[in-house]
């Protein structure tokens, strides 16, 4: 999930050098990502207001003054008009790990990481009640094609953190579990505030499920007592 509490399409990362050591992005990038930012921001307004079944792609790329070939060249998949704000958070949780300190293991990075999201209603945790955020939101998760396309990016970030971890079997395990953590945490946050909660009201919850989470991904399979 991407987008900040002020903006639902909002995803990219910053196109300047970061202080994590990150290269300038060049000019030619540079506009490949408004490009990116322009037709993404044309689609999901489309497919907020007339759902996104009923929005073509040749629509799309009319709105976005782009023919649909050249649309194409940039989103493979309709879908992906709207899940593309998921891609700069595909390798997040596989960041926080190779990021973190040398005294930290992967799991508190991922477990500090999560509850700063929480503090921050990032609404990649779910838990953010910004209407737009929401109205994206909602046109995500009732969209059966956009959930199914969802399974594929969150594979990329399983694949991603995986590696992080180390790439071995037990790894892969281990990142299969965290991600799958990460999502369900995310989802039941986002439907307590779809259904009328707000985030400060949810808030306390949400912190209290991530660490019971967190020590169930500890400890195995067995829940807290």
């Amino acid at each position: 999930m991407v987008m900040n509490g002020e903006n639902p399409a909002n995803g990219d990362r910053s196109d300047s050098a970061s202080g994590d050591g990150a290269a300038p992005v060049g000019l030619r990038e540079r506009k490949k990502r408004l490009t990116y930012q322009a037709v993404s921001d044309a689609a999901i307004t489309m497919f907020l207001e007339r759902g996104f079944d009923k929005v073509s792609v040749a629509e799309v790329a009319a709105a976005a003054d782009i023919s649909k070939p050249t649309l194409f060249r940039y989103f493979p998949a309709k879908e992906d008009l709207v899940l593309h704000r998921f891609a700069d958070h595909e390798d997040e949780a596989a960041r926080v790990v190779t990021g973190r300190a040398p005294d930290e293991t992967p799991l508190d990075a991922l477990r500090r990481h999560f509850l700063d999201g929480l503090d921050r209603r990032d609404p990649v945790t779910g838990l953010c009640d910004v209407p737009q955020v929401l109205a994206f939101l909602r046109l995500l998760y009732g969209t059966p094609s956009l959930v199914a396309r969802l399974h594929a990016y969150q594979g990329r970030s399983e694949a991603a953190l995986a590696r992080a971890l180390g790439g071995r079997v037990p790894d892969r395990l281990a990142a299969g579990q965290i991600v799958a953590v990460q999502r369900i945490l995310a989802l039941e946050n986002w439907r307590r505030i779809d259904a009328g909660e707000s985030a400060d009201r949810v808030y306390a919850g949400a912190v209290q499920a991530a660490e019971e989470a967190f020590v169930q991904l500890r400890t195995g399979l067995e829940p807290p007592s």
